[in-house]
């Protein structure tokens, strides 16, 4: 049998997913009536809208600062029918070394209500406190991030006596960006970034769920100046409903993002630049 190295990073949280999601499967046996095939449900559209600020604070430290608009599809209008979420999430991050930093913060999410046959609330927040590990890997001309993501949620429905519930969500992504027509990314470049993502979850309320979502995405981007950046892709997810874990959710995503940099300290203050972005 091989080992598993207990020294990467990356290898422990593989392992964590898979004890999780084999327990998970265990309870969902015991308990949980599935349908006789996976069903899926008919893809849904959306369109988030996203802007992702790393400003330099100091020497070691960068602020955290990202809001996202998101909205769902309503039967007249496909991907950006009506808002669905509105994020804002913080962090103080960490420079560790030019190739890997380290984040700790929080998130308040608005859920908007999108059923038109609900006599629920219409918004409801959401609470969430993360903690994510990114790697940066140089590769010519290539970059290759490796980004571990661990949140803790507390969310709630829309019935006026909806209670929280708590979740962990455990995110591994993937991405890769390529320049087109330059040999780094300096202002001018244009890059194309495909990425896969899996978000798994565990909690009390998930008994047989353990895939919330996997979403691949291929994004095109363009380095205006070295602080501000421009993209936009496209995004498949795929996921188990809460519900029950033989359902499964799907859909595409339209996604623009917003990357800027502010950095006001002196010039003797500052460090080489690093790889930081999202």
């Amino acid at each position: 049998m091989n080992r598993v190295n207990l020294r990467n990073p990356m290898a422990l949280f593989l392992l964590l997913v898979l004890l999780l999601a084999g327990g998970i499967h265990n309870s969902s046996a015991q308990g949980e009536v599935l349908p006789e095939e996976t069903e899926y449900k008919d893809p849904f559209t959306k369109l988030w809208i996203n802007t992702y600020g790393n400003i330099r604070i100091s020497k070691r430290f960068i602020w955290i600062a990202e809001t996202h608009f998101r909205f769902d599809e309503t039967e007249e209008t496909p991907f950006v029918g009506q808002i669905g979420q509105i994020y804002n999430r913080h962090a103080l991050s960490y420079i560790y070394s030019k190739y890997f930093n380290v984040s700790l913060g929080g998130v308040l999410r608005v859920n908007f209500n999108t059923d038109p046959d609900s006599d629920g609330r219409n918004v409801v927040p959401e609470y969430r406190i993360w903690h994510q590990y990114q790697f940066a890997q140089p590769l010519s001309s290539i970059m290759v991030y490796h980004r571990i993501r661990i949140e803790h949620r507390w969310s709630q429905g829309f019935a006026d006596d909806a209670e929280y519930i708590y979740r962990n969500r455990w995110r591994y992504m993937l991405r890769i960006k390529v320049p087109l027509n330059s040999t780094k990314f300096e202002p001018g470049t244009w890059y194309i970034s495909p990425e896969s993502e899996l978000i798994m979850q565990s909690g009390k309320e998930v008994v047989g769920s353990a895939l919330e979502d996997l979403r691949l995405t291929t994004t095109l981007g363009y380095v205006l100046t070295p602080r501000l950046t421009i993209a936009g892709g496209l995004m498949y997810s795929q996921g188990q409903t809460l519900e029950n874990a033989g359902i499964f959710k799907q859909g595409f995503t339209f996604r623009a993002h917003l990357y800027y940099s502010p950095d006001f300290r002196k010039v003797r203050n500052k460090l080489p630049a690093i790889h930081l972005e999202d």
